[in-house]
């Protein structure tokens, strides 16, 4: 994690969508949702998407566009699960984590969370606590999973 920096501009969302796109577009798990459901185009997605996070962590009203929507027609196509958006949460916090840390960097995640958390249930996916990560836990400020202890 990079101490000081914290996310504080268009421009470090704009770096930070990057860092975010260019590792989920390549991911094991899910990348092809990226690739070749939702054939993302980034010059289109990205200047949208930044919009989007603009308005959610700096409360600039630049944002016009309905994103349930998008997802609804990628789970269509591909039935979306948890595990895509615990995954999708994983490098998301992990490009938070590579470039910026602060307030704003955890406002990042824990927004991330919620929105996550909030898609899922209106997509009817069943989002299980039990396999949540620690960092996705402490994003939505959630206590840490208890240690399994030996019988």
């Amino acid at each position: 994690m990079v101490s000081g920096r914290d996310l504080q501009s268009r421009a470090d969302i704009d770096q930070l969508l990057r860092d975010f796109y260019s590792a989920a577009m390549r991911d094991e798990v899910i990348g092809y949702l990226f690739t070749e459901v939702a054939r993302l185009d980034l010059d289109t997605h990205l200047p949208q998407i930044g919009n989007f996070w603009e308005q959610v962590l700096l409360q600039r009203p630049v944002y016009m566009g309905h994103p349930i929507a998008a997802h609804v027609t990628l789970h269509q196509a591909a039935t979306l699960r948890a595990e895509h958006f615990q995954r999708w949460f994983v490098l998301w916090d992990a490009a938070i984590g590579a470039s910026f840390a602060g307030p704003m960097a955890d406002a990042a995640r824990y927004r991330a969370a919620v929105i996550a958390e909030s898609m899922q249930y209106r997509l009817g996916i069943v989002s299980d606590p039990q396999q949540f990560s620690d960092a996705y836990r402490a994003a939505l400020r959630m206590p840490p999973k208890p240690l399994a202890t030996a019988p």
